[in-house]
């Protein structure tokens, strides 16, 4: 089998796993067990590996614990943000998990000591709370102690099965696709409230693209919208040359998915010191002030969410969204979003955004905020993706380019909306859709039904109508029709049914005169 089978059997395998260990309970509900006990095996095998130094006379697992030395166990703290005794390993808790009785609580005792073991060092913030969501205890692992432990077994051994191979690069590869595929498996599951929490890969692929496009270096990358940290990975991902010099930081309003994402960092081999992955509502209450700019920004915030907006007087005060004027409407928070990225962006970065249409002609508050960003030469691009492109949504969303470093006074327009493939539930860009994206946003050149750039003055004109469907004329699609050639078609035919006519009445005819002769006779 090539590697590209392998990984598509290992993947088929970890889903028979996920829907057969949780029985009746539904599957949403149960992913954080699968998700945490796959992250609870990949930091295990990380960190023995590092202790072992590459050195095969070493073996994490069989030593004792009693042999770790307190300079042993600071220096690894220091150095990975947390410490697993060898009998809190994965491998050593799997082999009797099948007998364990009391299985359930000595698991939560591990996860506690692995959180705990950061506690007063600088990594604790980063691993404080990383199994919160993993409650050995809770009734949808079942009514029972027994029954508990039952499914909890079940889960580890089917974990421990899956081949990663020996720890290398290629495992950790391996680690952190299987997590970003369960993810993107219980998300397509979830309808609406998955796609809250992951954006796929290919439309992660593409707006990391747009935000690093023709940028050696950055300092750091933000996502104010984080989820499940996806846009963020993929810019690890594919810009792998690039130098990322100060890491990736987000924020995330759900708890839950706030800790599927700092495990996905780890289990993409980011290290705690390369993160920084904030709870808590990003209009509100905002982290990293001290830590902008950030040179490429990502994001697909919540399409219009309702917000306090204008029931908080000291909000138009506020250094994000003063320089506008106004603030974005109560029901619609979408550009309260934009312009909080704009807040955090350098003058030589771009932020690209997932933003829901609508925003982009409605009038009042909306109309001020694009005249702002206009006016201002802050919007480089805006570019309308093909619909159902997203999980629990079929709408044709848009992505919103900006800089602060332009060199002309124009804006791009792109229908991207027949970039796409269909799939059996979503439409899907290939990889071949995404360069044919790029080239036409870095060339910036007008493509007859595709894209247009257009000068600020004609949008102001426009009254700052920002839609693609604007400025870039759709394509007609109506089959056009040959009107002579179809008249000489109908003549033919009409002449073909003449004729046919009157050879049926001929023959009707014969046979009325046959008939009649018969009965003369």
């Amino acid at each position: 089998m090539t590697s590209m089978q392998q990984r598509a059997a290992l993947q088929r395998q970890i889903w028979a796993i996920a829907n057969e260990v949780r029985g009746a309970v539904d599957g949403w509900d149960f992913k954080q067990y699968v998700l945490g006990t796959l992250f609870y095996r990949f930091i295990s095998e990380n960190f023995a590996s590092y202790i072992e130094g590459g050195d095969d006379s070493v073996n994490y697992a069989q030593l004792p614990d009693n042999v770790i030395t307190p300079e042993l166990k600071d220096d690894s703290i220091k150095t990975k943000g947390y410490f697993i005794y060898p009998s809190q390993l994965f491998a050593n808790v799997v082999k009797n998990a099948h007998i364990n009785e009391s299985l359930n609580t000595d698991l939560a005792a591990i996860f506690t000591a692995i959180e705990a073991s950061a506690n007063g060092y600088p990594s604790q913030d980063d691993i404080k709370g990383l199994f919160a969501d993993f409650d050995t205890t809770s009734n949808r692992l079942g009514n029972t102690v027994k029954d508990k432990n039952s499914r909890l077994s079940a889960v580890l051994k089917g974990v421990a099965g899956l081949d990663f191979g020996h720890f290398d690069a290629a495992h950790i590869d391996l680690f952190g696709d299987a997590y970003e595929f369960l993810i993107s498996n219980y998300a397509a599951n979830a309808g609406k409230s998955g796609g809250e929490f992951f954006t796929p890969q290919h439309v992660s692929k593409l707006i990391a693209q747009l935000a690093m496009h023709k940028q050696t270096t950055v300092n750091k990358i933000y996502d104010p919208a984080a989820g499940s940290g996806s846009l963020l990975l993929q810019a690890k991902k594919h810009f792998d040359a690039h130098i990322i010099e100060d890491g990736f930081f987000g924020q995330e309003i759900n708890h839950t998915t706030y800790n599927l994402a700092r495990m996905n960092m780890f289990l993409h081999n980011i290290n705690y010191d390369k993160f920084n992955i904030q709870l808590g509502n990003t209009l509100l209450n905002p982290h990293f002030g001290d830590d902008k700019p950030f040179d490429a920004i990502v994001s697909n915030p919540p399409y219009s969410v309702n917000w306090i907006g204008s029931d908080d007087p000291t909000l138009i005060n506020d250094e994000r969204f003063a320089p506008a004027g106004v603030l974005a409407p109560k029901s619609k928070a979408d550009f309260a979003f934009v312009l909080h990225c704009l807040s955090y962006l350098s003058s030589k970065g771009r932020a690209a955004i997932v933003c829901f249409p609508g925003i982009f002609y409605r009038g009042g508050a909306e109309q001020k905020i694009r005249q702002y960003l206009v006016d201002n030469n802050y919007v480089e691009t805006i570019i309308s993706l093909a619909p159902n492109l997203f999980y629990g949504t079929s709408i044709a969303v848009t992505i919103l380019v900006l800089s602060k470093h332009k060199a002309d006074s124009t804006i791009q327009f792109v229908d991207a909306s027949g970039f796409f493939k269909k799939e059996t539930n979503n439409n899907v860009m290939t990889d071949e859709h995404i360069d044919q994206i790029m080239a036409i946003f870095d060339h910036k050149q007008n493509v007859e039904y595709v894209a247009k750039s257009v000068d600020m003055a004609d949008i102001a004109a426009n009254d700052y109508n920002l839609s693609v469907s604007s400025y870039v004329e759709a394509k007609d699609k109506r089959e056009v029709i040959n009107i002579a050639k179809l008249n000489a078609e109908l003549k033919t035919t009409v002449a073909k049914i003449d004729q046919l006519r009157a050879e049926i009445d001929a023959i009707v005819a014969e046979i009325e005169g046959a008939a009649t002769e018969g009965e003369i006779a």
